[in-house]
């Protein structure tokens, strides 16, 4: 998921005749896939499908499981020692530094909030209950009644939290857009311009990724089962 907060304050010149991959396509898949999830998930809830909100649930922190592997191990643009930095870089971009391939200092931090704000909406989830009782989370039999509640009170205050983030998400996409730097289109095609001065980031093997779908697949199904 790619956002920048903050406009370069200098033009990035790049080597229009190089094009290289930035996103990986298990990068994109994760991205666009929790897009949509979020929205169906949204849909099953306002429609009273609750089988299928807490499925979507099952699916989306699967992909988080899966993009925290391709943090670790994935390929260069996707991984969070590469591209989270402190605030000194955030300071230097802000001040006119030009970034590199991937996220810029400040919209990977943007990347990482989107990332846990969604984390501990889909957890709280698993252990959610209504008021009644009658609709719960798998794991709300590990918790009090009182506190199924709380969570459920606290997965509703993330959503909306969430929302927020993506529309500010959007609206740099959009920002940048004005400006003549189009962020949406690599995430789609996973090719970009390489700046001046950078080298084309390394791909993670096929094996890494192999491994880490079927690690995700093995959640997922663990889930599935847990709702019965």
């Amino acid at each position: 998921m790619s956002a920048d907060a903050a406009p370069p304050r200098r033009p990035v010149t790049t080597r229009a005749a190089i094009r290289v991959t930035i996103w990986d396509w298990p990068t994109r898949l994760i991205h666009w896939s929790i897009v949509v999830l979020i929205a169906f998930a949204w849909w099953a809830y306002k429609g009273d499908r609750m089988l299928w909100h807490e499925r979507a649930g099952y699916a989306v922190l699967a992909l988080l499981a899966l993009r925290l592997f391709l943090g670790l191990f994935g390929s260069e643009t996707s991984r969070f020692a590469q591209f989270v930095r402190g605030p000194g870089a955030v300071w230097r971009y802000l001040r006119g530094a030009v970034p590199g391939v991937g996220h810029n200092p400040l919209g990977a931090w943007s990347v990482v909030l989107l990332l846990g704000v969604l984390a501990g909406q889909a957890v709280l989830g698993l252990f959610a209950s209504d008021e009644d009782g009658l609709e719960s989370g798998p794991l709300s039999h590990l918790v009090t009644l009182d506190h199924a509640r709380l969570a459920e009170e606290l997965h509703g205050l993330l959503f909306n939290i969430l929302l927020g983030l993506v529309a500010l998400h959007v609206a740099a996409i959009v920002f940048y857009a004005l400006r003549g730097r189009n962020l949406l289109w690599p995430m789609i095609a996973g090719r970009g311009p390489l700046p001046e001065g950078a080298r084309a980031p390394r791909l993670a093997p096929l094996y890494v990724v192999l491994l880490g779908m079927a690690l995700a697949a093995a959640l997922f199904v663990w889930f599935w089962r847990l709702s019965g």
